[in-house]
């Protein structure tokens, strides 16, 4: 093992520049959230293996429960072993989740493969961010900010189109990854090291949380409308698609996969438009906005009309991507240089158990009172939460 890591640490005889690297890095990062997001609209498993709506969001927690233990436990490695051989081992991972996924014919190889991805992008979801940050501290944020929507956007949207009309529908996308993944490690193997390796790395693997004490007070004040940014954003790609079937009778994957993507793709319009304003002054409208998509969206299931629906999503996605952008500029600055991938990784777990518990709850009593009546109690949760967040914010102006 000590061989191995030792081998790993060794640079190449020719780098790439720190411009080139950056790019790479970010593709990277685009392609893990793209990759997370891909099995959404393939949720024509639930004909091809029975699956029922708690199935699915089974499948949906193997994924984010897995890249919630690479958080706690590989989230922070990058500190210690360097950068580049971490973002070499998750692009080896996720390559095989990919194989795994293009070989499923159950619903245990389709859980094992969505754990595996999950792990892999965990351990990556912190490295890359982290690296991006060392090389380029101007637009790190920036690049952080966008690299998870525009991903989870090509991810969702470019999956329904290849399921709808090309070939292979349950197969293709994956290959299409798989090829990606392979292109992308022989491109990073020549990245240069960008941060100092330490000589303790068992360490660094027991589960645990790495907040700097000089953050802890500002992502305490960001925790509430950080749960409800990303409890929203679980709920779209957990149950969204079927959701979309229920109340307009339309089966075709695109017009899923079109509403899931509509919320990305705005929070990636919304970091960009408003990235040169003071991050504290966007807050307050980024939650009246995610708070006020989420209703409309209600009313378009209740009035079985997807445009509706999509409105709302537009209006929910810029602010989820105002939140998301906002939460990251105020708290990461904060960190050292050799603190970053562990204060990302804190950020990323405190999300992803927004993203992930509500869903599976949600799955679960979606059966017993129907899906529709289950997307209600969560809607109202995600408004309810972004209020008491409005509320902790301007309480939180006023002490100031």
């Amino acid at each position: 093992m000590s061989t191995c890591i030792a081998c790993a640490r060794q640079e190449p005889r020719a780098t790439l520049s720190n411009p080139v690297t950056t790019s790479a890095a970010a593709i990277a990062a685009v392609t893990f959230s793209a990759s997370g997001a891909a099995p959404t609209p393939l949720y024509l498993y639930e004909q091809s293996f029975g699956l029922t709506p708690f199935m699915v969001t089974i499948v949906f927690a193997a994924y984010v429960l897995s890249l919630l233990m690479a958080l706690l436990t590989v989230g922070s490695l990058s500190d210690y072993i360097g950068r580049r051989p971490a973002i070499l081992a998750a692009l080896v991972m996720n390559a095989a989740a990919m194989a795994m996924f293009i070989t499923a014919d159950s619903v245990g190889a389709l859980i094992a493969a969505r754990a595996l991805q999950g792990f892999a992008t965990g351990f990556a979801t912190a490295t890359l961010g982290a690296a991006i940050l060392d090389i380029d501290r101007n637009r790190g944020n920036l690049l952080n900010s966008i690299t998870a929507f525009t991903g989870l956007t090509a991810g969702a949207l470019g999956a329904a189109i290849l399921v709808t009309y090309a070939p292979y529908p349950r197969q293709l996308v994956f290959v299409v990854l798989l090829l990606a993944w392979v292109i992308e490690a022989l491109v990073l193997w020549f990245m240069p090291e960008t941060t100092q390796p330490k000589s303790v790395v068992l360490a660094a693997l027991r589960p645990h949380v790495s907040i700097p004490l000089q953050a802890r007070g500002m992502l305490a004040r960001l925790t509430p409308v950080t749960i409800a940014s990303w409890a929203l954003g679980g709920f779209y790609f957990s149950m969204m698609p079927a959701l979309v079937r229920v109340a307009t009778g339309i089966t075709s994957p695109v017009l899923g996969g079109l509403v899931v993507s509509a919320l990305t793709l705005s929070g990636v319009l919304s970091v960009l438009s408003l990235r040169a304003l003071p991050a504290d002054r966007i807050l307050g409208g980024a939650i009246v906005a995610l708070a006020s998509g989420v209703a409309i969206t209600l009313a378009g299931v209740h009035a079985q009309l997807a445009w509706l629906m999509l409105a709302g999503t537009i209006v929910s996605g810029t602010g989820f991507g105002a939140v998301f952008s906002t939460t990251m500029r105020m708290v990461l600055p904060l960190a050292k240089p050799d603190e970053r991938a562990g204060l990302l990784a804190a950020f990323y777990v405190e999300g992803y158990l927004s993203f992930s518990l509500p869903a599976v709850l949600t799955g679960f009593f979606a059966p017993m009172v129907g899906l529709t009546a289950a997307a209600n109690a969560y809607g109202a949760a995600v408004i309810g939460m972004a209020l008491l967040s409005l509320l902790a914010v301007r309480l939180s102006r006023q002490h100031a």
